[in-house]
């Protein structure tokens, strides 16, 4: 005998009461869900594959299996369920019924509900703890990128000037260290603005401003873009270029920037004019530190100021007191 229907329901939302020919009675609302057909008067044996602990395919043998835990499978499906089956005394039986592991797959396949489950079945209570620790990993890995963005662009800042957005001295710094570190051919080119204070003594420090970012513009514009472009002073820049030691190729650049620097900047109503002094230097893997290798190309752009500026000079070895190679602007 078996509790009344109601009851059967509330307690047990996945049960199925058989007849002793294995036919469906009753079956609780939450086992409906998982067919597309009424399941009162199916054989139960035809809408549920019992495959463990073997293979059942008949009512007789499904009653023998009383107390053992019942692996199944939905026919037609691979939604697979475990059970229990108890005799009801009459040779008929009722077998409940219940997710298992694949509870989160089935809540999602059958848009189940917690009404769907038993008031005392803490498959609910652990789809909520899932839930909350999906939402709390997702909380942390929201967190986790932004700070990570935060520190991104902490350290984009650290190494940036503010006023062009090219690298500044401590990127500058650190790029060369590791081009010496690696024993890596380059050039360096420092440049200096020339009539660039008159630029600021007669239209002001905005269009002094506006100058230097239009010279920013210029250097990233006849440069690769491994190449390194740095601000390092008011009106200096270093340029840096891996793996380009040629003196034609870098005299070839330097006229280039100096004709495009030289071209009138408006800002209002005012036309600015300035021009570049250029300083090189060449590397080609010897020992050095980023200090020495900076201080070359300043002798080498003094060289070019005392020459009449608007020029480039090559750094050459020699007497400190005679002005270096001096290639003059062509």
């Amino acid at each position: 005998m078996t509790l009344p229907e109601e009851a059967m329901h509330a307690l047990l939302p996945m049960h199925a009461v058989l007849s002793p020919l294995g036919c469906i009675r009753q079956a609780g609302p939450t086992l409906h869900k998982l067919s597309d057909t009424p399941l009162e008067g199916a054989c139960f044996l035809e809408q549920f594959e019992v495959y463990r602990p073997r293979l059942i395919r008949t009512m007789a043998a499904l009653l023998e299996a009383q107390g053992r835990k019942l692996s199944l499978r939905v026919r037609d499906t691979d939604m697979e369920l475990k059970g229990t089956v108890v005799g009801t005394g009459d040779g008929g039986a009722v077998v409940n019924l219940s997710f298992g592991i694949a509870v989160v797959d089935a809540v999602r396949r059958y848009r189940l509900t917690s009404t769907d489950f038993a008031s005392t079945d803490l498959s609910i209570e652990m789809l909520w703890l899932m839930e909350a620790k999906a939402l709390a990993i997702n909380a942390s890995r929201s967190l986790n990128t932004r700070l990570q963005d935060a520190m991104i662009l902490a350290e984009e800042r650290a190494f940036t000037d503010t006023l062009t957005g090219l690298r500044n001295r401590r990127a500058l710094d650190g790029h060369l260290d590791k081009l010496i570190r690696q024993r890596q051919a380059f050039s360096l080119m420092h440049l200096d603005l020339d009539l660039f204070k008159q630029v600021n003594d007669t239209h002001g420090h905005a269009a002094g401003d506006h100058v230097l970012r239009q010279a920013a513009r210029v250097m990233l514009e006849e440069t690769r873009k491994d190449d390194l472009v740095a601000r390092v002073g008011g009106d200096e820049f270093i340029i840096v270029f891996a793996n380009l030691t040629s003196p034609a190729r870098l005299a070839e650049l330097a006229v280039h920037l100096i004709k495009r620097i030289e071209e009138p900047v408006t800002y209002d109503d005012a036309v600015c004019r300035i021009s570049a002094s250029i300083g090189i230097t060449i590397c080609m893997g010897e020992e050095v530190t980023p200090a020495s290798v900076v201080e070359r190309a300043d002798e080498a752009l003094y060289a070019s100021k005392r020459a009449g500026r608007a020029r480039y000079s090559f750094y050459a070895e020699g007497d400190p007191e005679v002005p270096k190679a001096i290639g003059e602007k062509k």
